[in-house]
């Protein structure tokens, strides 16, 4: 990913934003995932990403933000999502209580009788000091979803991930497309804002999806670019080289580093051989993806030292250790697993 939008200086305010840690997230140069990235941020259009779960869609735009340096802010779709909450939420309610309490405040903290000093006009205090809260200025009430950050802050683009947008309703995408377009902005009518992305702060958008409810809109998907990222079948070593690389460099950062025992490579390779022919199995409800297959990796090296030898382990002689890692339907994890 050429990192075309670099910056030297970033507001102070915003550098809690960008991700100080890098992702370990590999990315094959001959898949196209890097091209298609690429092109979403050059043609300033939303990139929509499909496939298995676990398979690293969701990562993808960490492991961006924190390439480029860019802040990243990440919108978890829910089934009761509107497109107005990734804009902004204002608190109506929060609000009207204020002003009963700065009334009631102000009611029995009059002066005496005859005196001339006036009340002054203390914002209200919320629970953590240093934030005030003044009825009379809207904005203390309204706050910027992901997207509404990234169209507010002008120094730089920012990304966004939109996750898992299908759980939503079937109008959703469609309303998002009134953002994600000339004029690249929106309306606040609460207080009277207008946000507006310029040509230069214009958020690269991530979207994911898992196809939960169907297809998504037409018009939708004709205003973004398209990947599917399919099973990494043939990667996963390299899947495996990549987060231990990072997990090394963490430890070195911690001083905890610890050497790989003599057998780590076996321990991989018979457990990526395991794990594909698990997935072969055409009668599982549910084949595993990329994720839990770290995760079982893991615990097969680290979490149970009763495994003297876990890739001696994984024979048909012996029942599948941590198979709870694996199987996440109960028809695949009731049945006798044992790998030839």
């Amino acid at each position: 990913m050429d990192p075309k939008y670099q910056l030297e200086t970033i507001a102070k305010e915003i550098q809690n934003d960008i991700p100080q840690e890098p992702e370990p997230y590999y990315c094959d140069p001959q898949s196209g995932l890097i091209k298609a990235v690429n092109l979403a941020i050059y043609l300033r259009r939303p990139l929509l990403l499909e496939g298995e779960a676990g398979c690293g869609k969701t990562r993808l735009a960490r492991a961006v933000a924190h390439q480029l340096r860019l802040p990243y802010y990440r919108w978890d779709v829910r089934s009761n999502s509107k497109a107005q909450d990734g804009l902004y939420t204002y608190d109506a309610i929060l609000r009207l209580h204020d002003v009963q309490i700065q009334q009631f405040t102000w009611q029995y903290s009059q002066p005496p009788a005859g005196s001339t000093d006036k009340l002054p006009a203390n914002p209200i205090e919320d629970e953590q000091p240093t934030q005030r809260r003044n009825p009379s200025n809207p904005q203390d009430y309204r706050t910027l979803g992901a997207l509404g950050k990234a169209f507010d802050f002008k120094s730089c683009p920012s990304v966004v991930l939109i996750d898992e947008i299908d759980k939503a309703s079937i109008d959703f995408p469609n309303d998002l497309l009134t953002v994600l377009d000339e004029p690249w902005k929106f309306e606040i009518p609460e207080t009277g804002e207008v946000i507006e992305a310029t040509e230069h702060n214009r958020p690269i958008v991530i979207i994911t999806s898992n196809r939960e409810k169907g297809n998504l809109p037409a018009p939708f998907l004709r205003r973004c670019i398209y990947f599917y990222i399919e099973f990494p079948k043939d990667r996963l070593k390299e899947i495996v080289r990549t987060h231990d690389e990072q997990g090394n460099q963490q430890k070195q950062l911690e001083g905890t580093t610890t050497p790989h025992p003599s057998e780590e490579g076996e321990i991989i390779d018979r457990s990526i051989e395991c794990f594909l022919k698990i997935r072969e199995d055409e009668s599982l409800v549910k084949k595993p993806g990329t994720s839990e297959f770290l995760d079982w990796l893991e615990a097969l090296r680290n979490f149970d030292n009763e495994l003297v030898n876990p890739a001696k382990q994984l024979t048909k002689y012996y029942p599948l250790p941590h198979r709870e890692l694996l199987f996440k339907h109960s028809e695949d994890w009731l049945k006798d697993w044992k790998v030839s």
